[in-house]
């Protein structure tokens, strides 16, 4: 797997704390907008390997930095650059669509 999975007690580390800009893909189990734009994320964090990465943080076992955030919908995408947020994407969207905006905010 090219995407990394986080916790609440991984997220400072792995999200804030990296060098590298990082997309948060905030998404659960039974939401299938989530599962379908879960390749697509696959795919992005293998074509932009070094550029950014992409970890994923299931809501329903991390409530904690889900609700810091404010996600009420999901999925939700949210781009960390220097461990500060910097952009917010919600909802699916396809895959040419999700790289253009992260091509776009890193």
């Amino acid at each position: 797997m090219a995407t990394v999975k986080v916790t609440d007690a991984t997220f400072k580390t792995e999200v804030e704390g990296a060098s590298e800009p990082v997309v948060v893909d905030f998404w659960a189990e039974w939401c299938g907008p989530c599962k379908m734009i879960g390749p697509s994320l696959e795919e992005i964090a293998e074509e932009m390997k070094g550029q950014v990465k992409i970890v994923k943080l299931n809501v329903d076992e991390n409530p904690g930095v889900a609700g810091a955030f404010g996600i009420r919908s999901i999925p939700t995408l949210l781009l960390f650059k220097d461990g500060k947020l910097a952009q917010q994407k919600v909802g699916a969207a396809p895959k040419g669509e999700l790289k253009k905006w992260i091509a776009a905010a890193i």
